[in-house]
């Protein structure tokens, strides 16, 4: 999610203790509320009840067809009221002086105007927005208190749709358990693993009343200069996608039991839709050029699948693409989107970026017109987060002088009310605020640590100094984020902008993790100071330095020089003299060059894995767990090569560092067992274009320990009508094997994934299946394979080997 960090910051207000301290409480506040607006609304129908009522409105039975019960409620609805379903405002303009950043009580004169007076059909809480008391239990009591003045005073009796920015847990909830960011979760391949994080969240989400998480964020990570690169699954677009479709699943198939016995659901999206990780000078929200092929057969790929996988929504793209606000094109949120993927869900703009059309990029000459813009490209619902009344003014005038029909009203008003009946607010609005914090205090916390385990990646283990053995008696630990929750938690933890000031969340830090896992008789020594870490270190038997970089987020997190700063590497190049084992554990978002920080015995990658990282980081280093996460991106040399990608295409240009030139690549990482691929067997020689390929993979773990080995399938092209990289992944699973175990694996790739935009520079028509030559690897073993001309298919003539 978004913004303009002077209004996206944490209002002061919310940043809590998680002991309530003395103020009004919610639920008094709705019961107050309530009792002061007792008087019914204007309209027959006011304050109508959300239960199955046979003889009253369609709307309000249960039992109803959803697309029924659509209809009937909007045959019921002025236009006002139809806009406003499309609008979603911000949780402060609820609160203290309606202001855009007081935060603070829930007030009743601020509520009216947004609820009651606009009917408003949707609210946010984003980085850092909530209740002044941050704990689950007072999450609940105000969005109950919300959706109960929504139902209550509103004239049809509407619930609203109340979204968080839930993207590594219920992150803006103090106590809630923070897991590792997406990138994190890429780095242990393992989608079922993300499916069971996702659900733990959506869980959480909705035992504090929300019903929309704003996650998985299914960009690429291809330039480290951008801040959301942690936010993503990785650079590979089929990586990036099945771990996305698996984070959606498992959103939208959770959920929490309510008083009344029923499932309260949260739908995910799917953001940001599409080419957001792509600015052109690598800073958040600048502008993409990229090429109509690379954007369809690489960028859209990951959202394809999120999409596919049953997302219910989907978030804009802040940018602009191609000379176009993504907020406005409606080749890509009509075209893409509904007509050739099929989605019927809600599209919602990102912060502010309707209004963005007029005020920022001048492509509308007024708000109606930018309004009219958004809303015939494909946007249902405009994210103006402080002047909702402004976008419904706006949008009513652009339709009164015809720049937008009254049935594409109907279509977006009716998608976000489809929403509200298929996630059940209609008949089960409210939670059982006293059940959250036992619902979410505590709640997934052996989830994380699992998910941050698998997520380490080992890089460097020269001399085999991990695991730590028994041998070893002395630990130093250094660095600056050695005993630093915020810097495990990274960005979008209670604040937008990482973990504020004097708020600590539930877990451990590295130092903690190490004390705690250090067997007896080996003495763990905590040197922050530099000179007192090198001199401890002389007589260690390992140090252990934990570096990395602080939190941030979106814009903030920006950087411009990704690599670990220079008093870091002075730390780590003076450890590295005393001659004693050294091991660098790094908590970053992306990878960073190393400089004279690299060559230590040991490199350990752990991302920002949350509250439960210490704990992962000493499971790895005492081998209570081998090491089984890979790299979801490319590790560079050196600075200034961005962007940067496995996929790289080929060149003519020989110079150093102009092709794929990397310090670790895409997919490395070392266990503390062997494994080797036996064979690779296809089930065929040759299939016609547009048929699936199978094939088994036989892997065997030769080493002294049990392990989980990724094994990826990569496919490259001896000849071909377009370029295409020198390898791409086509398909991927973890397997699980006890030492010496062999075993056979069967792998189906997809017809789809081989596909290319064929043509040429303007890279125009759908991707297809080029028939010819295909070799596919695994491991040190390949196998070839022939793709025949399919049914239908015409005649192309294929690439030459020969030079002109």
């Amino acid at each position: 999610m978004p913004p303009l960090p002077r209004r996206r910051h944490p209002f002061p207000a919310l940043l809590p203790a998680l002991v309530p301290g003395p103020v009004l409480a919610l639920a008094a506040v709705a019961v107050c509320l309530a009792a002061a607006l007792s008087g019914a609304p204007a309209g027959a129908e006011a304050g109508a009840g959300v239960r199955a009522n046979a003889g009253g409105p369609r709307y309000r039975d249960a039992h109803a067809p959803v697309d029924e019960r659509v209809a009937d409620l909007l045959r019921r609805m002025t236009l006002d009221e139809k806009i406003a379903q499309m609008t979603q405002i911000a949780l402060v303009k609820l609160q203290g002086d309606c202001g855009e950043t007081g935060g603070g009580e829930l007030n009743e004169r601020c509520m009216a105007a947004v609820l009651r007076d606009r009917a408003v059909g949707s609210v946010l809480s984003g980085g850092g927005s909530g209740p002044p008391v941050n704990t689950p239990r007072d999450w609940a009591r105000m969005v109950d208190a919300v959706q109960r003045y929504a139902v209550e005073h509103s004239r049809l009796g509407v619930p609203v749709l109340y979204g968080v920015d839930a993207v590594h847990g219920h992150n803006n909830v103090l106590g809630a358990t923070v897991l590792p960011h997406q990138i994190g979760l890429a780095a242990t391949w393992d989608p079922e693993l993300v499916r069971a994080c996702a659900e733990t969240t959506a869980r959480a989400v909705a035992a504090t009343g929300a019903d929309w998480a704003f996650a998985p964020v299914s960009d690429l990570a291809r330039d480290r200069r951008w801040g959301r690169y942690y936010e993503t699954f990785g650079e590979d677009p089929l990586l990036a996608g099945t771990l996305a479709a698996a984070a959606v699943r498992g959103t939208e198939n959770a959920g929490s039991t309510d008083t009344a016995g029923g499932a309260k659901n949260v739908a995910a999206t799917v953001k940001h839709f599409a080419g957001y990780s792509e600015p052109s000078n690598g800073h958040d929200r600048v502008p993409a050029d990229v090429s109509p092929r690379y954007l369809q057969d690489t960028l859209l790929a990951p959202y394809r699948a999120a999409v596919e996988a049953g997302a219910k929504t989907v978030m804009v793209n802040s940018g602009a693409l191609n000379g176009v606000p993504v907020t406005a094109s409606r080749h890509l949120l009509t075209t893409v989107l509904r007509e050739q993927w099929g989605f019927t869900g809600v599209t919602v703009s990102d912060w502010q970026d309707v209004r963005a059309l007029w005020t920022t990029y001048k492509v509308a000459a007024d708000y109606p017109h930018a309004a009219a813009l958004a809303v015939n490209a494909g946007v249902d619902m405009a994210m103006e987060p402080y002047e909702a009344g402004e976008f419904a003014d706006a949008l009513r005038t652009a339709v009164r002088a015809g720049l937008v029909p009254g049935r594409r009203i109907d279509e977006a008003a009716g998608r976000v009310l489809r929403l509200k009946f298929t996630l059940g607010l209609f008949e089960r609005p409210y939670v059982d605020a006293e059940r959250a914090n036992t619902e979410v205090l505590g709640a997934g916390r052996e989830l994380a640590r699992r998910a941050a385990v698998a997520s380490q990646v080992l890089l460097r283990n020269d001399k085999g100094v991990l695991p730590f053995g028994p041998s070893v008696k002395k630990i130093v630990v250094t660095g600056p984020h050695a005993d630093d929750l915020a810097a495990q938690a990274g960005g979008w933890t209670v604040g937008w902008q990482g973990l504020p000031g004097g708020v600590r969340i539930p877990g451990t830090t590295v130092l903690e993790g190490i004390r705690q896992a250090a067997p007896k008789g080996t003495r763990v020594v905590h040197a922050p100071a530099p000179a007192d870490a090198v001199a401890q270190g002389r007589d260690a038997d390992a140090t252990v330095v934990v570096v990395g970089e602080r939190p941030g987020a979106e814009g903030g997190a920006d950087s411009p020089r990704p690599e670990l700063p220079a008093d870091q590497r002075e730390l780590v190049r003076s450890l590295k003299e005393t001659g004693r084992p050294v091991v660098v554990v790094v908590l970053a978002g992306r990878p960073l060059v190393l400089g004279d920080a690299d060559g230590t015995e040991g490199l350990l990658m752990s991302w920002l894995p949350g509250g439960e990282g210490g704990h992962a980081v000493a499971d790895v280093l005492f081998g209570a767990a081998g090491p089984s996460g890979r790299l979801p991106v490319s590790w560079p040399r050196r600075t200034g090569n961005e962007p940067l990608y496995y996929q790289q295409l080929p060149g003519t240009n020989a110079g150093a560092e102009s092709g794929h030139d990397v310090a670790y690549d895409f997919g490395d990482g070392l266990s503390y067992t062997a494994y080797r691929v036996e064979s690779l067997a296809l089930d065929a020689p040759s299939v016609p274009a547009g048929a699936d390929v199978g094939m088994t993979v036989r892997v065997h773990d030769t080493g002294p320990r049990d392990g989980e080995m990724i094994l990826p399938v990569y496919v490259s092209r001896p000849v071909g009508d377009v370029l295409s990289p020198p390898r791409r992944l086509v398909a991927f699973t973890k397997v699980r094997l006890k030492a010496g175990e062999a075993r056979s694996v069967r792998l189906t790739v997809p017809s789809k994934v081989l596909a290319v935009t064929p043509g040429d520079i303007d890279g125009a028509g759908p991707p297809r299946v080029e028939p010819g030559p295909y070799v596919f690897r695994a491991g040190a073993r390949t196998a070839a394979l022939e793709i025949t001309q399919g049914a239908g298919e015409g005649a192309r003539p294929r690439g030459k080997s020969v030079r002109p």
